[in-house]
């Protein structure tokens, strides 16, 4: 699996619940994360992942676009949610193929947005 693939899956598998398995297959020891809202570590953001599965989950994930440069990726997605549509931006940095550092990027999409071309 390319480090497009191993983003992707991770997205997917964390995404929707599956964040144990997601962080066991895709994601180093040595992980930190630049997300404002919770500690740096790898736990931190374990547990909030986890959290937010329960009590505002994913209706689904779908990444839009995608882009590798050495060892980093860049995702482009829409996140679907019950209430809301986010488009979400998350880059990763690699060592091998395991991420060992991310930061994510959201914007709740308007629905009467006057922006005739989309956040897509």
């Amino acid at each position: 699996m390319n480090r497009k693939e191993i983003a992707a899956e991770f997205l997917k598998s964390a995404g929707m619940g599956r964040v144990d398995e997601a962080y066991e297959k895709y994601v180093s020891h040595k992980f930190v994360h630049h997300n404002q809202y919770f500690k740096g570590s790898r736990n931190a953001l374990l547990e909030a992942m986890k959290e937010a599965h329960l009590t505002h989950p994913n209706k689904s994930i779908d990444i839009k676009y995608s882009y590798e440069d050495g060892d980093t990726v860049l995702t482009h997605s829409l996140v679907v949610k019950e209430d809301m549509d986010i488009a979400v931006v998350h880059i990763f940095r690699f060592e091998s193929d395991k991420i060992v550092e991310l930061w994510d990027l959201g914007q709740v999409i308007e629905k009467d947005s006057p922006n005739e071309n989309g956040l897509f």
